[in-house]
């Protein structure tokens, strides 16, 4: 077998590999004499037929399959012979087939990029830190009283934050469009979950008052024939509701689970869970700083091959999910092209982590490992059985052992770089994109 290598570009590698042609006969001759002794040809006894008979009826047929086995069996001993580490299936192109003149292909393949580590040391990092007051408590048992709010109707003029009622007829041209009317439809008024001015409009009206509002449809809007146009709806009122809070009380805190309705108690309560939620989104801050300084720091090139099976797993995953929530399978289905930037994302870091995990010697320690799992456990009524489900598949553990891999990554990452603190609100934390949490 001869080989020679080319380089078509930074990761894409072209082999061209021939190989003797006795071989080749050797290998259909051995596979004729097999399928004689089983073949059944009529004029002949099973395991009688000659073998240039059967050669004539099924020698080309055997010597394709033979070919094909010998691109696949040649080719991996090539790439082991060149020592290219392949990071997608190749494409074949054969280029000799003829009998009697040897077997010539060219396999044309993607390799795993070689990662140069950037020094850590000199990289700075921002650590978030941040402590709960209580002022943050009392954030969140207003947020609580919200969430158990009711409705009272109001006997006034609506206002912000009110629930109103309406009946209404919308109008573009003078003509009504689809979609534009409805009866009994409750809009909160400052939720913005309507077109601009359509909520502010209802500030004012009470029940029975009626009321005709110009506003347009956003440029941006879903259907293109109502984009950018001149709107009028038709409102009545029907019903005014305003916003009513429970009391913070003993009756609140045992809804909350507070069987006694002590309220010091709910109150540490609550500020353990915000305790346990703000750990893990400071967590996840620093490990996204520190994978986005990673790759930053360590440019690689990436194999498409498996940038694009990575951007298939996602649309998978996505496409599950769509489905588990009530979507059909035709409309769960997202081109895989939505989540290359993703996929890029994961497989770069996936490079430059391996290589790190190599040069370190960093492995999954059980201890942490078992700690994982007995964390996903705990809150479940039988934890123990849920423990011995993910011992019991090494495919689940596996899973459990990388976070926990890229976990001493990440820890091993700070310990090198230059970490300064940041403090930050408990809502910068928790609400990182929102305006005003």
């Amino acid at each position: 077998m001869q080989v020679s290598v080319e380089n078509v570009s930074s990761l894409e590698r072209r082999l061209t590999i021939s190989v003797d042609s006795a071989q080749i006969d050797e290998a259909v001759q051995k596979e004729l004499k097999n399928l004689s002794r089983r073949v059944k040809i009529k004029g002949f006894r099973a395991g009688k037929v000659p073998m240039k008979v059967v050669e004539q009826h099924y020698g080309q047929n055997v010597r394709l399959q033979v070919l094909q086995d010998v691109m696949q069996s040649s080719f991996y001993e090539a790439v082991s012979q060149e020592k290219l580490r392949p990071a997608g299936a190749p494409n074949f192109e054969p280029v000799t087939t003829d009998a009697g003149k040897g077997f010539e292909y060219k396999a044309t393949f993607e390799v795993y990029p070689d990662v140069t580590l950037a020094d850590f040391s000199k990289v700075a990092l921002e650590k978030p830190v941040c402590e709960i007051d209580e002022s943050d408590v009392d954030a969140m048992l207003e947020t609580i009283r919200k969430q158990h709010m009711t409705w009272q109707t109001a006997e006034r003029p609506a206002k912000a934050e009110d629930k109103v009622t309406i009946d209404f007829t919308g109008t573009v041209d003078g003509v009504a469009f689809e979609g534009g009317s409805g009866t009994d439809m409750a809009v909160e008024i400052g939720k913005g979950r309507l077109i601009a001015g359509f909520e502010d409009g209802l500030i004012g009206l009470s029940t029975g008052d009626e009321k005709t509002l110009d506003l347009s449809f956003p440029e941006t809007y879903h259907k293109q024939d109502l984009a950018g146009k001149p709107v009028q709806f038709a409102v009545k009122v029907t019903r005014v509701e305003e916003p009513v809070l429970p009391e913070l009380d003993a009756e609140l805190a045992k809804k909350l689970g507070m069987e006694d309705g002590d309220l010091d108690k709910l109150r540490v309560e609550i500020k353990s869970n915000m305790q346990r939620e703000l750990e893990n989104s400071l967590a996840n801050m620093q490990k996204k700083a520190v994978m986005d300084k990673l790759l930053e720091v360590n440019p690689v090139d990436v194999p498409q091959a498996l940038v694009a099976s990575e951007a298939q797993a996602l649309a998978q995953q996505m496409a599950a999910n769509l489905e588990r929530q009530g979507m059909s399978r035709g409309q769960s289905q997202l081109s895989p092209s939505i989540f290359e930037a993703e996929a890029k994302r994961r497989v770069s870091l996936g490079l430059i982590m391996a290589e790190i995990v190599k040069r370190n010697g960093i492995k999954a320690d059980e201890a942490a490992v078992r700690a994982r799992v007995d964390a996903i456990a705990a809150p479940y009524e039988h934890a123990d059985q849920v423990v011995k489900w993910y011992y019991s598949d090494k495919r689940r553990l596996a899973e459990i052992e990388s976070l926990e891999i890229e976990s001493q990554v990440v820890d091993w990452l700070i310990g090198q770089a230059k970490t300064t603190e940041k403090t930050l609100t408990f809502n910068e934390v928790m609400y990182p994109n929102a305006e005003n949490k």
